[in-house]
């Protein structure tokens, strides 16, 4: 189990191994901005004039919806 912690104004992307159709992002991330962790997502793109870039997609984690793997609480008492 990993202890890295980000650090204010910082973040990390990676290849996004189980990418299944082209509208998926090619790269995937979080960085930490104003004490809150949000996910990025990039996808690498042809300008007009032939050179590569990275197209951004930055989104703040919805704290209110359950995420992936976790349970969710459906109201009942057991």
């Amino acid at each position: 189990m990993s202890t890295y912690e980000q650090k204010e104004g910082q973040g990390s992307l990676f290849k996004n191994d189980k990418k299944t159709n082209d509208k998926q992002p090619d790269y995937r991330g979080s960085l930490k901005w104003q004490n809150q962790t949000l996910n990025v997502a990039g996808w690498v793109k042809d300008s007009k004039n032939g050179a590569k870039f990275l197209s951004l997609k930055i989104e703040a984690i919805d704290t209110t919806k359950p995420q992936k793997n976790e349970p969710q609480n459906d109201g009942l008492p057991f």
